[in-house]
């Protein structure tokens, strides 16, 4: 591969201007290169000929303008004989790439041992397939950026590994059944959101139950609920329609979201003909 004249967003990612605590960890790692760039006396020239990369992604990287790819770090590790100083900053780099609000709420979600969630127009992000999470990105408005469209995808995708924790944690999800029927992203992406949501279902620490469009009775008209229980008792949950759509964490709001929830999940499908609904919606589109 020739030097690349910038690669600056194919091999790196942009900065959350808003993300002081990531801005910095961004800008102590290009510092940390330069310094040890300059004491080798080596040119940015002589490195971007080197690792094959541009040297404008270079300038960016050691300004702390942009977050370079774990590939990038492995090679610039190399060629400054850094014994592998550089490399050792590609997670820290990994986590800081993704808005801070969805690092919390990661990182939150990593924690939790009991997870309740209903949604009224779109599917949980854990429950999301990364093509169903793309377009439902592409639809937002104002219109982003590509980069902040894939920016978004990944971080989403990231908190996936929920799923593969031990021990599982215990995820219940409410779905409508409008949300199910809408082909977001078109025929093709809702058949695999659809196939997904019947692998997710058939874990064993997973509840998943459809809200019928035509109940008569219905405990969640108040918005989007969302409650996370923690090991050591504690808990953070939100609802829209109530206490102003801001996180709870007090027991006397957070019982109110519990008895929601409850009253949600007694009106929706039980499980097994939640599955066999979203089968026969499979079956149909």
């Amino acid at each position: 591969m020739g030097v690349d004249s910038d690669g600056t967003e194919e091999h790196s990612w942009a900065v959350d201007p808003e993300d002081e605590q990531g801005a910095a960890v961004v800008a102590a790692l290009g510092r940390q290169m330069r310094a040890r760039r300059e004491a080798l006396g080596m040119r940015v020239g002589d490195l971007a000929a080197a690792i094959q990369y541009g040297e404008a992604l270079i300038y960016k990287v050691e300004g702390g303008k942009r977050i370079a790819k774990p590939e990038y770090l492995d090679k610039v590790d190399d060629a400054l004989k850094a014994g592998g100083l550089i490399r050792a900053m590609a997670e820290d780099l990994s986590r800081v790439r993704y808005p801070k609000k969805v690092r919390k709420l990661a990182k939150m979600e990593s924690e939790a041992v009991e997870l309740l969630s209903y949604g009224n127009h779109n599917l949980h992000g854990l429950l999301q397939t990364e093509q169903y999470a793309r377009s439902l990105f592409e639809m937002w408005h104002p219109v982003q950026t590509e980069e902040e469209v894939e920016r978004g995808v990944a971080g989403r995708m990231d908190r996936h590994s929920i799923f593969e924790r031990s021990p599982a944690p215990a995820l219940s999800f409410v779905l409508e059944a409008v949300t199910l029927q809408r082909p977001i992203g078109g025929k093709m992406v809702m058949r695999g959101q659809l196939e997904r949501l019947l692998e997710i279902g058939k874990l064993r620490h997973v509840s998943l139950q459809v809200m019928p469009t035509a109940s008569e009775k219905h405990a969640g008209m108040g918005g989007v609920i969302q409650v996370l229980k923690f090991d050591d008792g504690s808990a953070v949950g939100r609802c829209e329609g109530m206490f102003n759509g801001r996180p709870v964490s007090d027991p006397k709001r957070l019982r109110v979201l519990d008895h929601c929830y409850g009253m949600i999940r007694s009106q929706a499908l039980p499980p097994p003909e939640s599955m066999a609904y979203i089968e026969h919606l499979l079956g149909e589109t």
